[in-house]
C-alpha cells in the first residue's frame, strides 16, 4: 500500500504533545513495517528541514512542497487543489518504476488544512476538542484557524478518526455527532528516549545550577496557556503558605498563547520560579527531583506530563476533568481544578502526610507505542 503521512507537526524545533505523538507513532510503525510505502509530506517555503527526523529505511520517502504556508492553506481552504494529487505527481516524477495510480491512505496525525480526492481514505487523529469547550482559553487568531480548517467537516469526511482517549471519543460523538463505529481509541505511550533518560544517573548539582532550582519544589510542566490553569495553580500555592516551609513552585514549558498574565503573576509571587522550555533529556530528572507534580489542567485530550510524572515515581495531583482520570492511576490525587481550596489542601496534605508514589508496571501497561503502532497497521489491512 501507498500511504502519505502529514508530518507538518514535526517542523518545529520545540515539540509539543502533538509533535511527540507524531514522531513516536511513526518511529514505531517504521520499525515494524518494511513493506508498505510511506511518503512523509511537509511544506517549507524558506526554512530548512533540519528539524525533520531522518528515517533512513527504503520504504520511507520524504515529500516537500515549497509553498508559502498562507498560500497553501488558501488553496486547500477554497478546494482549488487536491493535496494528494499534487504529491502523487511529485512521487511519479521522481519514480523510475511504474507510476503509482493512487494513494491508498492519507494519515493526518493532527488536524490541519487538507483537501483530498474522494478515493483516498483519510485517517485523522483528533486529540481533543478544547477549542469547542474553552474558546476563551484561545487567542482570536487560533479560534479563526480552527474555524477555517473545519474540524467537524473533516471528522465526518474521514474514513476513520483516531483519538488518544475514550474521553475525546465521547466528545466527538456528543459534540460532532460522529458515528462511534468510525472512531478508534489508540492510547499513546511513553517514549523510549524518556525511559532511557529515566535510567540515567544525573548530576543533581549540575541540573540545579542549569535551571536554578530550589532544594525542594512542586513541579508543573506544560505549555504556558490559559487551559493549563497555571494561574489557578499559582493562587492555590500562594494560599498554601508552603513557601514558609521553603517549598517552591517550579513551572516549566514553552510559552504558548495568552501567557503575559501568567508570566506577570509568576514574577509577582514569592516562591514561584519559571525555568522555560526543558530539554527532553532533563525531563525525567526534573520529575524525580521534585517533591510533587501538579497538573490542574481544565481540559486534556490525553495529558503526557501526568503519565511521565507517574512513571518517574513522583506523587501526582491532577484534575478530575476530561481524559485525566482515565489516564491517571487510582493512586493519583484528583481534584476539581476550579476549586482552589481543594487544590491547595491536596498540596498541603501531600507534605503533611509525606505521601510517596507506589505506582507499579500494571499502571502503565496500556500506554505502549509499539502496541499502538501494531493496532494502526492492523487497521490498514482491514
Amino acid at each position: 500500500m501507498n500511504i502519505i503521512i502529514d508530518i507538518r507537526s514535526l517542523t518545529d524545533k520545540k515539540r509539543t504533545g502533538v509533535g511527540e505523538y507524531t514522531y513516536e507513532l511513526l518511529d514505531n510503525i517504521f520499525h515494524l513495517d518494511k513493506t508498505n510505502s510511506y511518503y512523509l509530506f511537509f511544506n517549507f517555503f524558506k526554512k530548512n528541514s533540519d528539524n525533520i527526523p531522518k528515517w533512513q529505511q527504503e520504504n520511507v520517502h520524504f515529500l516537500q512542497t515549497k509553498f508559502p504556508n498562507k498560500v497553501l492553506n488558501l488553496l486547500l481552504l477554497w478546494k482549488w487543489v487536491k493535496l494528494d494529487k499534487i504529491l502523487l505527481q511529485k512521487i511519479n516524477k521522481a519514480n523510475n518504476k511504474l507510476p503509482l495510480e493512487k494513494i491508498d491512505y492519507w494519515f493526518s496525525p493532527n488536524i490541519n488544512f487538507v483537501n483530498l480526492s474522494e478515493d483516498t481514505k483519510h485517517i485523522l487523529t483528533i486529540h481533543d476538542l478544547s477549542f469547542e469547550f474553552l474558546p476563551k482559553c484561545f487567542s482570536k487568531k487560533m479560534l479563526l484557524w480552527h474555524s477555517l480548517i473545519k474540524p467537524q467537516e473533516q471528522a465526518h469526511h474521514a474514513h476513520l478518526v483516531l483519538t488518544p482517549s475514550q474521553n475525546t471519543k465521547h466528545d466527538l460523538v456528543d459534540i460532532y455527532h460522529l458515528n462511534p463505529n468510525s472512531i478508534r481509541v489508540l492510547y499513546p505511550g511513553i517514549s523510549k528516549n524518556f525511559l532511557d533518560f529515566l535510567k540515567t544517573e544525573v548530576a543533581v548539582e549540575f541540573l540545579q545550577k542549569k535551571y536554578n532550582l530550589p532544594k525542594k519544589f512542586i513541579f508543573f510542566l506544560g505549555t504556558l496557556e490559559p487551559r493549563k490553569n497555571i494561574l489557578g495553580l499559582i493562587e492555590a500555592y500562594r494560599k498554601s503558605n508552603l513557601i514558609n516551609k521553603h517549598i517552591h513552585l517550579v513551572i516549566a514549558g514553552r510559552r504558548g498563547w495568552k501567557y503575559n498574565k501568567i508570566i506577570s503573576t509568576i514574577d509577582k509571587t514569592r516562591g514561584v520560579n519559571y525555568i522555560g522550555y526543558v530539554d527532553a533529556f532533563d525531563k525525567p530528572a526534573l520529575y524525580r527531583l521534585s517533591s510533587l507534580f501538579v497538573y490542574p489542567s481544565l481540559y486534556e485530550g490525553f495529558g503526557f506530563p501526568v503519565l511521565e510524572a507517574m512513571i518517574s515515581g513522583v506523587p501526582v495531583i491532577t484534575s478530575n476533568r476530561s481524559s485525566l482520570p482515565e489516564i491517571a492511576s487510582e493512586k493519583v490525587r484528583l481534584v476539581n481544578p476550579h476549586n482552589l481550596f481543594e487544590l491547595k489542601n491536596a498540596m498541603v496534605d501531600n507534605f503533611r502526610k509525606k505521601e510517596e508514589n507506589h505506582f507499579v508496571v500494571e499502571d502503565f501497561a496500556k500506554f505502549n507505542w509499539e502496541e499502538m503502532a501494531k493496532d494502526f497497521l492492523e487497521m490498514l489491512s482491514v
